[in-house]
Parts: structure tokens; C-alpha cells; sequence
């Protein structure tokens, strides 16, 4: 406020989240950040200078896998390729994301999430579709897409396959 810099809340989570909790990356990024935005530091301006993919795109794609809907799934990812985004990055943050919903099950573990109280309540209503197997299996899904990427020959292939076999999980008869 003294120094009359305007930040979303937000926009703060993400850098600290970014900077792994360490102050000094987190000030570093904070500075850096607060010179492109002339003084209005924004959620969407942090993730657009630091390269991160949004949130939604990972709600998004929790729906379309409990949904067992490849259309949705396939599109998405497009989209997010599409974006310069690299499926290796979005593998991790998938894993990421399924890993706050395990822990969102429960609501005395919640405020483990290092998130705003806004994104923490999105997490604990998606939470409550998931199954706990079915957040488990994916998220061992995941771990082995990422193990296997930087061999994959077809990466893009790679993730789509991954992100079928977590669609069908629970759909298979």
C-alpha cells in the first residue's frame, strides 16, 4: 500500500506457489512482476508472465475425465498445446491438481492446499465428485506418464492415451 501497488490476492498465491515458498524468488518475482503491470498486479497478468497454466483448464479436465468424455478431454488439450504449453508440463499439473483434490476429501486437511480460500472451495466441491480410488489410480496414471515422456517418440499420444485410461476409470464393464 506505501508503495501504492495494487495486488490481487490471487495474483499473490500464484507467485508463491511459483517461488516454491522461497521469500527472496517470491520478492524477485513480485518486482519483476509489479514493472509490467504499472502497479495493478493481476491474477491473469502473473499467469500470463510466468507462464502458468490456469487452474480451470485443470477443473475443466477433472470434469471431462469423471465424465468419461474423450471429446472434451482431446479438445482441451489441443487447446492447451496450442497455447505453448508442453504436455510434460500439464502431465505434472494435472498430477498437481488430483493431488489437491485428494486432499481437499477432507476438510481438516484442506488448508493444506497452498491456495486462495476461493480456489480451496472450488477444490472442496470438485472433491466431493471424486472417489478416492479413482483419485489414486489417476494419479499413478500420471506418475507413469511422466516417467515415460521423455522417451516417449509420440509425447502428444502419450498424454492423450493417459488421459483415457483416467477417463475409464470406473467406466469399464
Amino acid at each position: 500500500e506505501s508503495e501504492g501497488i495494487d495486488v490481487e490476492a490471487e495474483a499473490l498465491h500464484l507467485i508463491a506457489q511459483k517461488s516454491d515458498g522461497a521469500i527472496r524468488d517470491s520478492l524477485s518475482l513480485f518486482d519483476r512482476l509489479v514493472n509490467f503491470s504499472d502497479n495493478f498486479l493481476t491474477y491473469r497478468i502473473v499467469l500470463d508472465h510466468l507462464n502458468i497454466l490456469d487452474s480451470d483448464y485443470y477443473f475443466k479436465i477433472t470434469y471431462g475425465l469423471l465424465e468419461n468424455d474423450i471429446n472434451i478431454l482431446l479438445n482441451i488439450f489441443n487447446e492447451i498445446l496450442d497455447n505453448g504449453f508442453d504436455g510434460h508440463h500439464f502431465i505434472n499439473g494435472l498430477a498437481d491438481h488430483l493431488r489437491d483434490l485428494l486432499i481437499s476429501k477432507e476438510a481438516s486437511t484442506i488448508k493444506l492446499l497452498e491456495k486462495s480460500e476461493a480456489l480451496q472451495s472450488k477444490y472442496l466441491e470438485q472433491s466431493k465428485l471424486c472417489d478416492v480410488v479413482f483419485l489414486v489410480q489417476a494419479l499413478k496414471l500420471c506418475n507413469e506418464c511422466d516417467v515415460q515422456y521423455r522417451n516417449a517418440s509420440n509425447k502428444r499420444l502419450l498424454v492423450e492415451l493417459c488421459l483415457m485410461r483416467i477417463s475409464s476409470i470406473g467406466h469399464q464393464k
